[in-house]
């Protein structure tokens, strides 16, 4: 048996496969017999577990069966009453009680974990959380609005929208105040880079002029023509201004030609040219065996590099032989290059032998041309110091050059970057042909504003703020400043360049902005206020036909909406009231608008659509009765409602009683009428 025993498992039910369970619903209450047994205990002593027996040797498994058929579960309690109503007693306030457990119930844990928000109150808008860039609205909007009710929600929904409308004003405001700032910026930095150019410019001249100074005064004392270029300058020359120095060139020019053979075409007269350097006589060299060929005298002047020849005079040329004072040589222009073009090279040092090296210590070579040739000119006189003054002025003149030439290519960039960028922001300006070429020319052209002198860059900073007040439709500053603009361009009678610029510029804004306000006028053609406001912006911008014409045609397709809603339904007098209704009480407004809206010059339009609105509903009037017979109860009946509309008109000032249902009579009788006129009363 103790075998069996010890084979017995909780987790094995094989030996309590037969046994059913014994379902428990409720205590198990004992009888008086069972009472009596228990010597008169009472029910809380009876339902008092039992003492555990001592344990015994007999296993693990069976200490643990015994323990568990030893535990009682579902004690009575000591205050348990049979007798009483299981139920508790609702309490009174049951509605209050019922709300303040779904409180209670409600409230869910707010996000990062912290606490829960008040019972009953509106969800308080996160902005934290509605910053974050990982934020899932759904899960948000679920743990947020989970529990709340309608009326919560809605007040939830409003606060998000003010929130989103403030989030869009702010955002409105700083890309103006963005905008704002960068315009002024840039002002800044053009007014900046404007005096840094005049400054450069004023640099420039200064250092041209002082070079030029003293070229020249070295120039002097170089220059030695044969008779009849002077080798020096007087005190008076050397103190001249910029008008004798140019002067001066072109008489060194001049002597130039006359001294030189041919000089003349390789280097005709321009502005600014003149002669640097007479380097004296010079002997060429055989690029082989660096023997003399000839004699050669060198000139540089500022932009080319002149090569004459000696040669002897023929004594047989009459009058050479009787003027004994004349020069028995002859220069005569041999080479020329541009100094851009020519490379001067020292030829001291590059001899093969000793001899070579002394033959060349006072030589130079000259490489240029387009077919890279090669010559090598010595001095005549050795160790004279003519060489190293040529090269060096070579090396001076050329950079001078290079340095003019930037300039000019500067100079030139800046017209065309002026001409693009002008072209860029107003596409219109590549039509105008005549004002595109001036640009160039006044691109640093000043014009005086309220006593200030300003560029045509401050005309540009003007349009960005216009334009920016027609983008945000500020139409009153829009239109000031268009006023503004125009009156500086009607006071610039002495510039017109300037004066075609600015109006150009203006009229294109102001085209963009009647357009602007021709669509809102034509929008609230019916509200009297806007009106007459739209009308005044478009009168001060120069555009009151446009205005009368869009108001007028607005007008009339109202007429037109409004007489086609009329659906006739087979009362001829019900509808023929109606149509004429329409077509009088809008015309009477319309009237009465444009009275107070536009100039009193204009009046006789307004007069003019009047009368034409009214032949329209005669046109109507004559195909509805076209069907009746005239003077016929039904006839006179829509005759006399037409009338009597048309009364409407004696409030503005209108009479057209006799022009009511002229048409129809013409169609009628067939006759012609008398001339139609307009009534005024």
């Amino acid at each position: 048996m103790s075998e069996e025993r010890s084979k017995i498992s909780l987790r094995s039910g094989g030996k309590r496969k037969n046994r059913a369970p014994i379902k428990i619903s409720g205590p198990i209450l004992q009888d008086d017999a069972s009472s009596q047994r228990s010597g008169g205990r009472s029910i809380a002593e009876a339902t008092l577990p039992r003492p555990r027996p001592p344990p015994q040797s007999s296993g693990k498994t069976s200490d643990l069966v015994k323990r568990r058929y030893s535990t009682r579960f579902n004690n009575i309690p000591a205050d348990f009453d049979p007798t009483a109503n299981p139920m508790p007693a609702l309490p009174n306030n049951l509605d209050q009680y019922v709300q303040a457990q779904a409180q209670e119930r409600r409230a869910p844990p707010s996000r990062g974990g912290e606490s829960a928000r008040k019972v009953g109150a509106t969800p308080e808008i996160d902005i934290r959380a509605l910053r974050d860039p990982n934020l899932v609205a759904e899960q948000y909007v679920a743990e947020i609005l989970s529990e709340a009710t309608e009326d919560e929600i809605r007040e939830y929904e409003m606060a998000l929208r003010g929130l989103k409308s403030r989030a869009a004003t702010d955002l409105q405001q700083n890309v103006y105040q963005n905008r704002t700032q960068f315009i002024k910026i840039s002002k800044e930095a053009e007014k900046l880079k404007g005096e840094m150019r005049s400054l450069k410019n004023l640099m420039s001249e200064l250092k041209a002029n002082t070079t030029s100074l003293r070229s020249s005064s070295n120039t002097t004392e170089n220059v030695q023509f044969n008779n009849d270029i002077p080798s020096g300058l007087s005190k008076r020359d050397k103190r001249s201004s910029v008008a004798d120095r140019t002067a001066l060139w072109s008489s060194q020019m001049q002597a130039l030609y006359k001294n030189v053979e041919g000089s003349q075409k390789f280097l005709p007269n321009l502005p600014g040219r003149h002669v640097v350097q007479n380097a004296g006589p010079w002997v060429e060299l055989d690029n082989a065996t660096y023997k003399s060929r000839r004699s050669m005298q060198i000139f540089l002047l500022n932009d080319h590099l002149l090569i004459a020849s000696r040669k002897k005079r023929k004594m047989d040329v009459p009058g050479a032989a009787a003027d004994g004072r004349g020069p028995m040589t002859k220069l005569v222009a041999d080479r020329c290059w541009h100094l851009l073009d020519v490379e001067v090279v020292d030829m001291a040092g590059t001899g093969d032998s000793s001899s070579g090296r002394s033959k060349l210590a006072d030589a130079i070579m000259v490489r240029g041309g387009g077919q890279n040739e090669s010559f090598i000119y010595r001095t005549e006189k050795p160790g004279d110091s003519e060489k190293m003054t040529l090269i060096l002025n070579i090396r001076k003149t050329v950079e001078e050059l290079r340095r003019n030439l930037q300039s000019e290519r500067e100079a030139t960039n800046k017209a065309k970057e002026t001409i693009n960028y002008f072209a860029s922001r107003d596409p219109g300006l590549l039509q105008k042909t005549e004002l595109l070429e001036t640009l160039s020319d006044i691109k640093d052209m000043f014009i005086e504003v309220d006593g200030k002198q300003q560029n045509l860059r401050w005309v540009e900073s003007q349009m960005d703020e216009l334009d920016i007040d027609i983008a945000l439709q500020q139409i009153e500053e829009a239109v000031s400043k268009i006023e503004k603009m125009k009156s500086l361009a009607l006071g610039l009678k002495n510039n017109a360049m300037a004066q075609d610029f600015i109006s150009f510029k203006v009229e294109e804004r102001c085209a963009k902005l009647a357009t602007l306000v021709v669509r809102e006028l034509v929008s609230y053609h019916n509200h009297q206020k806007k009106t007459k406001q739209n009308v005044s912006w478009l009168s001060r911008l120069g555009f009151e036909d446009r205005a009368r014409e869009a108001y007028l045609e607005a007008r009339t397709e109202s007429i037109q909406k409004r007489s086609r809603q009329c659906i006739f339904q087979g009362d001829l007098p019900l509808y023929i009231w109606e149509i004429s209704f329409v077509y009088f009480t809008i015309i009477r407004n319309t009237v009465s608008c444009f009275q107070a809206c536009f100039p009193p010059p204009m009046m006789s339009a307004c007069v003019k659509w009047a009368k034409e609105e009214v032949d329209a509903f005669n046109a109507i009037l004559g195909r509805q009765l076209s069907s009746t017979e005239e003077g016929g109860e039904v006839w006179t009946q829509c005759m006399n409602q037409a009338k009597e509309h048309a009364n409407m008109l004696y409030e503005v000032g209108l009479d057209f009683r006799n022009l009511v249902g002229q048409n129809v009579k013409v169609a009628t009788n067939g006759g012609s009428s008398d001339p139609v006129g307009l009534g005024l009363s």
